[in-house]
């Protein structure tokens, strides 16, 4: 089975922006440069939708003539699917789905080929969370075989990482029940016990999670190594530990999997001139993001995931100035 299957909504999404280009035979949305910028983030409890905004701000206070109006969205897919039709010109992605979209491997798309966006900076690893309740009985992830399970929003990363976890863990689908929904509605669920699990890929530590185990005892399922090397060779994640002090409740390091978040831009609407003052101002006021990953943030790691993503002009002649190694 291809892991990055993508939902329903999520397909749909993307086929619209296609057609909306008038051949989906792979060509973007066109148009001319523009610094009146849409920037697609996410759902507003996880990591990209505020680190969104204040990216939006760090641009417009240093990027003559730019305006960044950051809205909400299903994150990854959308956000591609956006940029190639025209309608947004900045966004988030998981470095996975961003490397499956330009490639044209994007399920159903029949090879259509993301091919406007261009890659800005990788930001931070984002870690797969797996999360019951303390009480559940559920011990690992071969548990979760009969579960009604979250797997991430329509048009999120998310989802083919979920879909990876379990798929290496031997749970078909239809060993569960699959709950279609964002990270904030499925943390309220799981405190409702109206889903036994979700499975969440989010920067580490994420608000959501702090403030449901305030409320709610918790525990995070770690990936034993078969599983992780399974996920690893087909779907791009790579082994990482979730740290025992980013939440109080853990007393060790959590095994899981990990992508990169990046930020992308339509290579039609966004200049070089544009999108190297995007990636200055990036790095050089990481100082003011005040979310846990802005620590994470630096040029040293900004290819890391990028893969056959190419890297927008602007970026490119911001990293060559800086010295920096390119691939």
């Amino acid at each position: 089975m291809n892991i990055r299957r993508m939902t329903v909504a999520a397909i749909a999404a993307l086929a619209l922006s296609l057609s909306a280009c008038g051949s989906g035979g792979g060509e973007g949305g066109g148009g001319e440069t523009t610094d009146d910028l849409t920037f697609g983030t996410g759902g507003t409890s996880g990591t990209y939708y505020p680190l969104g905004g204040e990216l939006a701000s760090i641009f417009e206070d240093n990027v003559d003539g730019v305006t960044v109006n950051y809205v909400e969205s299903g994150a990854s897919a959308e956000n591609l699917g956006k940029i190639f039709q025209g309608e947004w010109q900045l966004g988030f992605t998981q470095s996975d789905t961003a490397n499956t979209a330009v490639k044209g491997e994007l399920e159903d798309l029949d090879g259509t080929k993301i091919d406007n966006v261009g890659w800005l900076a990788s930001l931070y690893p984002e870690a797969a969370h797996i999360i019951v309740r303390e009480d559940s009985g559920i011990e690992s992830v071969k548990d979760l075989k009969g579960k009604k399970i979250a797997v991430g929003d329509a048009g999120s990363g998310t989802r083919a990482i979920s879909d990876a976890i379990l798929e290496a863990a031997n749970i078909g689908e239809s060993d569960y029940t699959p709950e279609i929904t964002d990270f904030g509605a499925s943390t309220d669920m799981l405190a409702d016990k109206q889903i036994d699990a979700t499975i969440f890929v989010v920067g580490t530590p994420v608000a959501g999670l702090t403030q449901l185990a305030a409320t709610t005892d918790v525990k995070l399922l770690g990936l034993d190594e078969k599983v992780t090397s399974a996920i690893e060779e087909d779907s791009g994640a790579e082994s990482y530990d979730i740290p025992a002090d980013a939440y109080d409740f853990l007393k060790e390091d959590v095994p899981t999997v990990s992508v990169f978040a990046s930020l992308v831009a339509s290579t039609d609407q966004v200049s070089e001139d544009t999108a190297y003052g995007l990636t200055k101002a990036l790095f050089e006021h990481t100082d003011e993001v005040t979310l846990d990953v802005g620590k994470l943030i630096t040029k040293d790691t900004a290819t890391l995931g990028i893969g056959d993503v190419p890297m927008h002009p602007g970026a490119q002649k911001y990293y060559e100035e800086e010295g920096i190694d390119l691939p």
